[in-house]
């Protein structure tokens, strides 16, 4: 693309050293939902997640669940989700 992004949208990865929030944030996806959008950048760097411990998982998701922005793909939250497979 013209403006230096990448062309694949709505697919997650992990930022690289030298990037706009290397060391605070772990992924970052760049989201396109109805015209609109938008880069968005979420999961903590020092944390991993955890998905197969089944406990974290259920904890994570119901904490998360009442959380806005869980079903717009232009929200954090909808990409953690997502990760978590929640």
């Amino acid at each position: 693309m013209a403006s230096g992004r990448p062309s694949k949208v709505n697919s997650p990865r992990r930022i690289r050293k030298g990037e706009p929030g290397y060391g605070k944030k772990k992924f970052v996806v760049y989201a396109s939902e109805g015209g609109k959008k938008k880069t968005i950048r979420f999961g903590d760097a020092n944390l991993s997640i955890k998905k197969n411990q089944p406990a974290r998982k259920k904890s994570y998701c119901a904490r998360s669940g009442g959380i806005k922005g869980k079903t717009n793909k232009l929200s954090a939250n909808y990409w953690s989700r997502k990760a978590w497979d929640c």
